[in-house]
């Protein structure tokens, strides 16, 4: 801008050197937006001059939601402080550490019915207690015209975040799912909802992307974005197509700061409308089920294990006893195609197999060791979200090793950054690992160091390295070695810390070759 305004001075002072001529132009002009300049075109099918007419008819049977909640906290303010020890002691705000108080609170969204007698979906999010120390008392209903109506729990759906409502009521105005398999992205759409609880409200805005995965994990990790705009309180309101159809559930949005950024998602009716059915019902919502714990693959661990960018997921673990055990899947596969359908970044693992009947036997493809390799796996039922929190869980552990000792490799430190011992009963009794674990053990690490970097710490324990199991330093390195011959810059390490299930972790050499 300096230049620009630099270059105008200059022209307009020395305008003594310089002839400038000024034509005045031959006919008026006119404003650019005058009246009757512009012509207005007949708007393409599926983009209405005006949502008027549609809104006038599908407003009435979107509804607002609102919990009364109880509450219980802590008599003591300080509580979970450094504090809550002294003040509760001295009897202050608090009076005393153990006393608990009973407040009131409460929660907004969104719903829609979708029969004339009372049924309402809406997320599953919008119904639950916002806190572990909070009981839902009611769910109250409220219609476009504000009358209101108690509403009971018919069926709700955590892992989809789904919920069907029933409220004593006839003749009600209602809405149907529409086809989101057949959206496009750039179709126009509209959300109603009840943002802030300001009352209902009406968006615009287009599909601006479709089998969104939004990183979340799980097996309904796949959404339709738009940017209409969608803010708290339009959770569990319909995304409509301009059929009036409802395409979506506005269930969640992206934002840095608590408001509309133009990124919100909705839950395809593709996936929402057979468990809308099911909950409706009465129907428990049953899913497929292999038995692996999966772990996101990155840039650098396909470059590390040499494969396809974007294509596969890795096992982290293997349940014992389930489909995939059973079938031989190990921990440290590739899993590159399930039932015949490739898995992606857009089509995950988990979405495809939770979508499959239990008990059917599936066909699934996998690369081990760089070898590819087939296998058939007969899907169980998915545990409960509690079963499946406790097996995936467990503590950190940072209990003291033992210190550097001899067979300690120089060349793993110098490449890897780190140097290792063969675990030992003694090791283990110190991690205080409940079982014997093969593998090496971390005694001291480089911080500037691309596995210190990643966090990678004294008391660590490698399992295996590129897929392989490994037991010695000297196995490392032979890794190591074999790598740099294959002209990769890293390996994939399998990490495993305190009783937590091991992970893959790629490391990039010090020495960048």
């Amino acid at each position: 801008m300096r230049n620009v305004y630099a270059l105008t001075t200059a022209l307009l002072i020395g305008g003594t050197a310089a002839t400038m001529v000024l034509q005045t132009p031959s006919v008026a002009q006119t404003a650019q937006n005058e009246p009757g300049a512009i012509s207005m075109q007949s708007p393409r099918s599926g983009a209405p001059m005006s949502f008027a007419d549609m809104v006038a008819k599908l407003q009435p049977a979107v509804v607002n939601i609102s919990t009364t909640q109880k509450v219980t906290v802590s008599a003591n303010p300080f509580a979970g402080t450094p504090f809550g020890d002294l003040f509760g002691q001295q009897g202050g705000a608090g009076g005393g550490d153990d006393r608990t108080i009973t407040r009131q609170g409460q929660s907004l969204g969104s719903g829609f019915i979708i029969s004339p007698d009372g049924y309402i979906v809406t997320n599953n999010h919008v119904i639950s207690a916002g806190t572990k120390t909070a009981v839902v008392e009611s769910i109250t209903v409220i219609m476009i015209n504000r009358k209101e109506y108690k509403a009971r729990v018919v069926g709700r759906d955590t892992a989809s975040d789904i919920a069907v409502l029933k409220i004593d009521a006839t003749g009600l105005p209602y809405v149907r799912f529409g086809d989101s398999a057949g959206a496009r992205v750039g179709d126009w759409v509209i959300a109603i909802g009840n943002p802030f609880g300001i009352g209902s409200s009406v968006t615009a805005g287009i599909v601006s992307a479709l089998h969104r995965v939004t990183g979340q994990g799980g097996a309904y990790d796949r959404f339709i974005q738009t940017d209409a705009s969608i803010n708290q309180g339009n959770s569990g309101g319909p995304m409509f197509d301009m059929n009036g159809n409802v395409i979506g559930i506005n269930s969640q949005i992206y934002t840095p700061t608590g408001g509309n950024v133009g990124i919100g998602f909705a839950i395809p009716a593709e996936q929402a409308k057979p468990i809308v059915d099911q909950l409706r019902g009465g129907a428990k919502i049953k899913r497929g089920y292999l038995g692996i714990q999966l772990q996101p693959m990155s840039p650098e661990i396909y470059e590390s294990l040499g494969l396809p960018k974007d294509h596969g997921e890795l096992v982290a673990h293997v349940e014992p006893g389930e489909g995939a055990a059973r079938s031989g899947i190990q921990q440290g596969d590739v899993i590159t195609k399930v039932n015949n359908q490739d898995v992606t970044p857009d089509q995950t693992l988990s979405f495809i197999v939770a979508n499959l009947p239990i008990g059917s036997r599936i066909p699934i493809e996998l690369i081990r060791n760089g070898h590819k390799m087939a296998v058939t796996a007969s899907l169980g039922e998915r545990p409960s979200d509690e079963k499946l929190a406790a097996i995936a869980g467990g503590s950190e552990s940072d209990d003291a090793v033992p210190q550097d000792d001899k067979s300690t490799q120089k060349a793993t430190r110098d490449t890897l950054g780190f140097s290792v011992t063969p675990m030992t009963a003694d090791i283990a009794r110190a991690l205080a690992l409940p079982a014997p674990v093969k593998g090496v053990v971390i005694t001291s690490i480089d911080q500037g160091s691309d596995a210190g970097q990643k966090g990678l710490q004294r008391g660590d324990i490698i399992t295996a390295i590129n897929q392989r199991p490994v037991s010695t330093a000297a196995e490392i390195a032979a890794a190591v070695a074999a790598a740099k011959v294959a002209g990769r810059p890293s390996v994939l390490l399998s990490v495993q810390r305190g009783n937590t299930p091991s992970r893959y972790l790629p490391v990039r050499f010090n020495d960048g070759r």
